[in-house]
């Protein structure tokens, strides 16, 4: 089984016209005719996530984030990004970034979170794309997802359900809500551009990754806000990785990363 081969089954699945203009998803390092050895699956990929795909014996890095995500006029030792494109070159490792077009996609980042929260209905808000895949496929993507709670639940049961299931130490939410919630838009990662579709969507919660504080106000009792932490929220991805390459590409070895690539400490 080739690179190639895992590459056009991510692509197949979230087609790279899905990504916002700003994004450089797709191949991002490597020989795509090289056959796979194994590929480890991540968020973030830096020196420790090097190390550990060597251990594993693999050759392709699959990554949510990409590492290369603005041009580089050079590559020595300048930053981190540019010490993790020298060793992934010298030790022949293929990486490979599936970034907003796996948030955006129809099963992609989103669909996993409100999977992992038990939300039903699951349908897109904001922004929708329709594009079609390499085998002429077509493919619905969007900014969000909404869904619903067979049964609503009170807002100190949601945060302690989101506490429980992302293993949030703490989160930020704004005045908690004196009425049940039942629909719930969400976007993982930097989402708080959806607050107010998610408001005119008719939601009684939003949850995403990351928030500014000014965007906290003028919400009170219309709205229940919870932001878990960017990292937090994506953490499953992986397991999307996971699910394409074992389908497509039964071949493949395929390892989540046991490193926890979050620069965010709680003290």
């Amino acid at each position: 089984m080739k690179i190639k081969e895992v590459l056009s089954a991510l692509e197949q699945f979230a087609p790279l016209p899905l990504q916002e203009d700003y994004d450089n998803a797709g191949l991002q390092i490597g020989l795509t005719e090289a056959e796979v050895s194994g590929a480890l699956l991540c968020l973030d990929v830096t020196g420790e996530i090097i190390d550990e795909a060597i251990s594993f014996g693999c050759n392709l890095i699959v990554s949510h984030h990409p590492l290369i995500f603005h041009r580089l006029s050079h590559i020595i030792d300048e930053d981190y990004v540019q010490q993790v494109v020298r060793r992934a070159i010298k030790n022949d490792i293929a990486i490979i970034s599936m970034h907003t077009n796996m948030d955006a996609a129809t099963g992609g980042v989103n669909f996993k979170i409100a999977g992992k929260l038990g939300l039903e209905n699951l349908r897109f808000f904001g922004k929708r794309q329709h594009v079609v895949n390499s085998k002429g496929e077509p493919i619905e993507g969007g900014e969000g997802v909404i869904g619903s709670f067979a049964e609503p639940l009170a807002a100190d049961d949601l945060i302690l359900r989101l506490k429980k299931v992302f293993d949030v130490e703490s989160l930020q939410a704004n005045q908690l809500l004196r009425r049940g919630i039942k629909t719930v838009g969400l976007c993982g990662g930097s989402g708080s551009f959806l607050l107010g579709d998610a408001v005119s969507a008719g939601c009684d919660a939003f949850i995403t990754g990351e928030m500014h504080y000014h965007e906290f106000f003028g919400h009170e009792q219309e709205i229940q806000i919870c932001v878990i932490g960017h990292y937090q929220s994506e953490q499953f991805t992986p397991e999307i990785f996971r699910d394409i390459i074992n389908r497509c590409c039964p071949d493949v070895r395929t390892y989540i990363t046991k490193v926890n690539t979050n620069p965010i400490l709680y003290i």
